[in-house]
């Protein structure tokens, strides 16, 4: 009989109406966020008097334990999953009748992440084992698989060899051939292309009449400088990218007017194919790596602005800002490149991963003794300083754009800054990075997370149960340099299983791990673990090279699958785990966006120079919105946090302020608003409608062209008649208010194109 526990009650009496989200639920996203920011203040601030260790418990209130905390004490449940306001706990923090803790209140960014957790649905990974339980109690654990090293696993047979055109397709066939089951068709022509083009430069493919030879086709889209804007702003996401710091606790979003170089790096470097581990490398330790001209030196200072992106907390906040923003170092590296969330092992040893806090504290020894450096703006609101790039000649500053000066000169701030708020220097070329910092040191064990409760220093070192244990810091240095070549090493079981399985997940919606920042014990394993190490091996044999990845796997004929199946496949493959087919995918909001520009004749395909804050360093919130019409790659607007670009975030556009591995991709109300109503989508329906207008001299002939430019195909019988009475029809209502015949068409055709840009064929690729 399942034990009784307060839990049990709560649910009889209705109060999981929300419904809270227990631990085999929970995301990998969700389990992070309470492990970064929910358990270290619990630990911190409440412990003391609500656990089972609490000298004198106050108010029967246990807040160590998840079904303790949801039952409450006295004062009744301490919170309601999904709802904040309704929240005891929330309400003392707030200091709203009840005041805890209760000598002072904590930071408005604690309590904001205290709303967010409870609006998630309080997802709390802790056990209800009673502390005093004893370690031996638990059942031993397997050894983490992603832990092991990389093996190179012989291609097994199939029964149906004709099939497969390579490894990866013997691979995933014998996994269907064991459940009995038959890969769905072959993708058509038109369908493969249009899935190449968009996986590959994120663009609708142009004229592909004169395509013969697929694989010509694919290292065309492997050429073309639109690969780097796409596989970079995959990069992006991981780099947790913004021009700007986001809201820190004092309601200031300070800029990031630098950011920009970052991102062009990114770009750069996937167009011109540089190896994975060369690329982290650079990012980690760009600084300390020898350069044979100014250029380079440039590049690699530019690319560690990776570790200083974050979205920082108020100095005059938090004591412990220093480790905070060490921590965010550590988990872009633990999560992006290695897909493990090394921050639970801030407060206490990891409860299900082999990483002690030992291990954390000799990561943190790392980048305690690196400086950060983010930018004028940030330098005077969180005392960060900046610098300028060593002998740089050869990016050269650029001039800021039109559209800002406008907004500066005719738009002040609100309230007089003590300090000027707009500074630049045409002659000083500034970028985001880090450096070497004035002291190294080792970092000391911050007990329970607290930086001013110290235990004894630890040594600076990398994770005791991977990687080349043979490569320790150098003693001189940051050990930067060596946490980068620890990682870029073909012995690390983790760097190309991550950024292989990235690789895949982009071309297929899904990742062989299905948890892509979580190759722990609470993320999924691998449904095809051989075809993983497979690529993983062949990655690092062909120089880790994305582009050759990128190919093998597109031409492989499990990618060229239709994504239409017979019910017997869904019902035998639901999910799509044995990959008998392609998955049907709705766009990124950059694709929607510039496929929008595409129809409408009306995208510029060269690169953006710099940003629109380049050389500005503001508080964004003293300024009206800085977002400009701009017709460049959406890759290139300007990523404001809190503020982010509004042409793309109806569409689960992230807010850059973690490491995401996968975008959600929920369909929202917001999303059908947009589509009805957005300014820019009513100006590319006009500016499609004018082509549509000016292409031929009947309506049949236009039907044609607009299909043609929207979907890339003919325009069936039944679809030509259908927007034959459309036209017939808006014209009618149109006719009693508006009397310029001309005014009239222009409208009608405009309300046409805006039904095809906001079709599910154009925002959906098959």
């Amino acid at each position: 009989m399942r034990p009784f526990t307060p839990s049990i009650l709560l649910h009889s009496l209705g109060l999981f109406v929300t419904g809270v989200v227990c631990a085999t639920e929970m995301t990998a996203e969700q389990r992070s966020f309470f492990e970064s920011k929910i358990r270290p203040v619990l630990v911190k601030q409440c412990y003391e008097c609500h656990s089972v260790d609490a000298k004198k418990l106050g108010g029967k209130l246990l807040l160590d334990a998840p079904s303790e905390m949801i039952a409450g004490g006295e004062s009744g449940p301490s919170l309601i999953p999904g709802k904040p306001d309704e929240s005891l706990i929330i309400q003392a923090l707030r200091y709203d009748g009840l005041e805890m803790p209760p000598k002072k209140p904590l930071p408005a960014s604690v309590i904001a992440d205290f709303v967010t957790w409870v609006k998630l649905g309080a997802p709390d990974p802790r056990e209800e084992l009673p502390k005093t339980a004893k370690a031996a109690s638990k059942p031993a654990q397997e050894p983490l698989w992603s832990l092991k090293p990389v093996a190179a696993p012989k291609p097994p047979a199939v029964k149906n060899k004709a099939w497969p055109r390579g490894t990866i397709d013997s691979f995933v066939l014998a996994k269907m051939e064991a459940k009995g089951l038959q890969p769905a068709a072959d993708a058509d022509r038109r369908t493969l292309l249009r899935r190449l083009s968009f996986d590959l430069v994120g663009l609708p493919p142009s004229d592909t009449s004169d395509v013969s030879d697929l694989s010509d086709y694919v290292d065309s889209l492997l050429a073309s400088p639109h690969f780097g804007e796409r596989w970079g702003r995959h990069w992006l996401d991981v780099a947790r990218y913004a021009e700007s710091n986001g809201n820190d606790g004092l309601s200031r979003n300070p800029s990031f007017p630098h950011a920009w170089r970052y991102r062009d790096y990114v770009i750069a470097a996937f167009n011109e194919d540089t190896p994975y581990d060369r690329f982290i490398t650079e990012q980690i330790a760009g600084d300390l790596l020898p350069a044979e001209s100014d250029a380079q030196r440039d590049r690699q200072l530019i690319a560690t602005a990776f570790l200083a992106l974050s979205a920082k907390p108020a100095k005059a906040m938090n004591d412990n800002f220093e480790m905070d923003v060490v921590a965010d170092q550590i988990g872009v590296v633990g999560s992006g490149i290695m897909a493990l969330s090394v921050g639970c092992a801030r407060c206490h040893d990891h409860k299900t991963d082999p990483i002690p806090t030992r291990d954390y504290y000799a990561l943190a020894g790392i980048f305690k003794s690196s400086e950060t450096m983010w930018g004028a703006a940030a330098h005077q609101s969180l005392t960060a300083p900046q610098t300028a790039l060593h002998e740089l000649k050869a990016a050269k500053p650029l001039k800021p754009r039109a559209e800002i000066e406008q907004i500066i000169l005719d738009n002040p701030p609100r309230r007089a800054p003590s300090k000027p708020a707009f500074k630049y220097e045409p002659g000083a070329a500034l970028a985001m990075g880090v450096r070497e910092g004035k002291a190294i040191v080792d970092c000391k064990l911050n007990i329970d997370g607290e930086s001013k409760k110290l235990g004894p220093a630890i040594p600076r070192g990398f994770l005791s149960v991977c990687g080349d244990t043979t490569l320790k810091p150098d003693a001189k240095q940051s050990g930067r340099l060596q946490l980068a070549q620890w990682l870029a090493s073909p012995k690390h079981p983790l760097t190309a299983r991550v950024i292989v399985n990235r690789v895949w997940q982009h071309l297929f919606g899904e990742g062989l791990v299905r948890t892509p920042n979580d190759f722990g014990a609470y993320g999924e394993k691998p449904s095809h673990p051989e075809l993983l190490d497979h690529l993983a091996t062949q990655f690092m044999r062909d120089g880790w090279s994305i582009k050759r990845l990128v190919r093998s796997i597109v031409l492989s004929r499990t990618y060229q699958l239709s994504s239409a199946f017979d019910e017997s496949l869904r019902e035998a493959d639901p999910d799509n785990v044995l990959l008998t087919r392609h998955n049907r995918r709705r766009l990124d909001a950059e694709s929607v966006r510039d496929a929008m520009l595409v129809a409408a004749a009306n995208l510029n395909p060269q690169p953006a120079q710099g940003s629109l804050i380049q050389g500005r360093d503001v508080l964004i919130n003293e300024l009206p919105p800085l977002h400009q019409p701009d017709t460049h790659r959406s890759i290139y607007l300007t990523m404001l946090r809190n503020s982010m670009p509004p042409e793309l975030t109806p569409f689960n556009l992230p807010d850059a302020t973690g490491v995401i591995g996968k975008r959600d991709d929920s369909t929202l109300a917001t999303q059908a608003l947009y589509l009805l109503n957005n300014d820019f989508l009513v100006e590319q329906s006009r500016r499609f409608a004018g082509r549509v207008q000016h292409s031929a001299n009947d309506d049949a002939a236009r039907i044609q062209f607009a299909y043609g430019q929207a979907f890339g195909r003919a325009a069936s019988e039944t679809e030509t008649q259908r927007a034959h009475d459309f036209i017939r029809e808006a014209g009618l209502m149109l006719a009693s208010s508006q009397n310029d015949e001309n005014k009239r068409l222009s409208d009608v055709w405009a309300a046409f194109c805006q039904a095809l840009l906001a079709s599910n064929e154009l925002r959906y690729v098959d």
